[in-house]
C-alpha cells in the first residue's frame, strides 16, 4: 500500500507539472517558428525602403510630366511618356548603342577572361605573380582606369597616336571620330572586366578532374580536341552565368562610357543609361527619364528569362541523353 500511495503521489505531481511542461513547449515552438523571420527582418526593411520603395516610385514617375526641380509637382500623363519614347529616333538609337556595346563588350570579355583563364592555369614559373598582376585592372576603380584611358587615347599627345604617328598613320580621334568611338569604349571596358571573368573560368578549370586530361593524354588526343571534349563541356554552365551577370553589367554601365565620351560622339555611344542621365539633368525631364529606366528594366529582365529558358531546356537535355 505505501508503493501506490507514492505512486499515486508521482502521478498527481506529474498531472501538475504537465501542463506547465506543454505551454513551455508551445512558446518555444512559437519562438522557434518566428525566429527565422526575426532574423530575416532587418534585411526584409532595407529592401523595402531602399530597392522597393525607389523602384515604385520611379514606376509612378514614368506616368508623369515630373521635373528635376520639383519632382513632386508633375501631373498624371498616362502612357505618353512611353509614347514619345516609341517614336523617337533618339531611344532607338540609344537602344541599338546599348545593345552594340553590351554584345562586343561580353563577347570580348568573355572570350580574352576565358583564354587567359586557360593559359595562366598552366604550369610554369611565375604563374602566382602573374595571375596577381592580371587581376590589377579589376581591383582598380572604374573612374581611374578611365582616366587613363582618357590618356592613352588624346588626340594630341597619347600613346596611341604617337604609335600611328610613328607608323606614318597619322592622328586617330579615337574619341571624337564616330568610326572609333565605340571601339575606344568597347577596348576600356574589356579591359577593366575581363579579369573578373579570368578569376571565375580559373576556379572553374581548376575543378576540372586531372583524371580526364590524364586519359585523353593516354588516347593521344591533342590540345584541341581536350578542350572540345572535356574542358569545354565543364565550363560551359559557368559561362552561361558569367555571360549573365556581364550582359546585365553591361546595359547597366554608367561610369566608363560617361567619363570618355559622354554619349558621343554623334550619340555613338549614347546608350540607355546615359539618355537617362541626360534626359533627368542636363533637360530635367524625370518622367521620361523613369520611362527610359523601366523599358530599361524590362531589357535585363528579358535577358534573365532568355537564360533561364534557355538553361532549362540544356539541364533537360542533359538530362534525357
Amino acid at each position: 500500500m505505501p508503493v501506490l500511495v507514492e505512486d499515486e503521489k508521482d502521478v498527481v505531481h506529474n498531472s501538475k507539472s504537465s501542463p506547465r511542461k506543454n505551454r513551455l513547449k508551445s512558446h518555444s515552438r512559437g519562438f522557434s517558428r518566428w525566429a527565422g523571420y526575426l532574423f530575416i527582418a532587418p534585411a526584409i526593411i532595407y529592401l523595402a525602403i531602399f530597392l522597393l520603395v525607389p523602384f515604385a516610385r520611379g514606376i509612378q514617375l514614368s506616368f508623369t510630366d515630373s521635373v528635376l526641380v520639383n519632382p513632386s509637382g508633375g501631373s498624371f500623363v498616362g502612357i505618353e511618356n512611353y509614347a514619345n519614347l516609341v517614336t523617337s529616333a533618339r531611344f532607338w538609337n540609344s537602344l541599338g548603342a546599348t545593345l552594340t556595346y553590351t554584345a562586343t563588350t561580353v563577347f570580348f570579355s568573355m572570350f580574352v577572361g576565358t583564354t587567359t583563364a586557360i593559359l595562366v592555369n598552366r604550369k610554369f614559373r611565375g604563374r602566382t605573380i602573374v595571375r596577381a598582376i592580371l587581376t590589377f585592372p579589376y581591383a582598380m576603380p572604374s573612374v581611374a582606369v578611365t582616366l587613363v584611358f582618357i590618356w592613352i587615347y588624346n588626340q594630341s599627345g597619347g600613346i596611341l597616336n604617337r604609335t600611328t604617328g610613328a607608323l606614318g598613320l597619322g592622328e586617330v580621334g579615337w574619341l571624337t571620330d564616330p568610326s572609333f568611338g565605340m571601339f575606344s569604349v568597347v577596348a576600356t571596358t574589356v579591359w577593366k572586366v575581363f579579369p573578373f571573368v579570368m578569376l571565375v573560368m580559373l576556379a572553374a578549370l581548376q575543378s576540372v578532374p586531372e583524371e580526364l586530361f590524364e586519359a585523353a593524354r593516354v588516347d593521344g588526343a591533342d590540345s584541341l580536341s581536350t578542350f572540345r571534349s572535356i574542358v569545354l563541356p565543364h565550363l560551359m554552365p559557368t559561362i552561361r552565368v558569367v555571360a549573365l551577370l556581364m550582359t546585365i553589367w553591361s546595359i547597366r554601365r554608367f561610369e566608363i562610357i560617361f567619363l570618355l565620351t559622354g554619349g558621343g560622339p554623334v550619340e555613338k555611344t549614347n546608350t540607355l543609361v546615359i539618355n537617362i542621365y541626360q534626359r533627368a539633368f542636363s533637360e530635367q525631364q524625370l518622367g521620361a527619364a523613369a520611362a527610359i529606366a523601366v523599358l530599361g528594366l524590362i531589357l535585363s529582365l528579358a535577358v534573365t528569362v532568355v537564360f533561364f529558358l534557355a538553361e532549362r531546356r540544356e539541364n533537360v537535355k542533359e538530362g534525357t541523353s
